[in-house]
């Protein structure tokens, strides 16, 4: 049995919401088209948005979010 769901679904209205420099800092912190959910909680912090924005830019980027605490993304 495939517990393939297809491609993820991003809220458009979540991805407007991230700005060039939040863009900007996941492209520099991502390695291996992945990147880790504390460093992506910490840039959402650091820019003062939502963790769901940062969850959505990384996502529409087309980054995996790994090591996942608290099911955030």
């Amino acid at each position: 049995m495939s517990s393939d769901k297809g491609p993820k679904q991003v809220d458009p209205e979540l991805v407007a919401r991230a700005t060039p420099e939040l863009r900007s800092d996941i492209e520099a912190k991502q390695a291996d088209g992945r990147i880790a959910c504390a460093m992506l909680r910490k840039l959402a912090e650091d820019h003062g948005l939502p963790y769901k924005v940062a969850g959505a830019a990384a996502d529409d980027m087309g980054y995996k979010v790994r090591d996942c605490d608290l099911g955030c993304f």
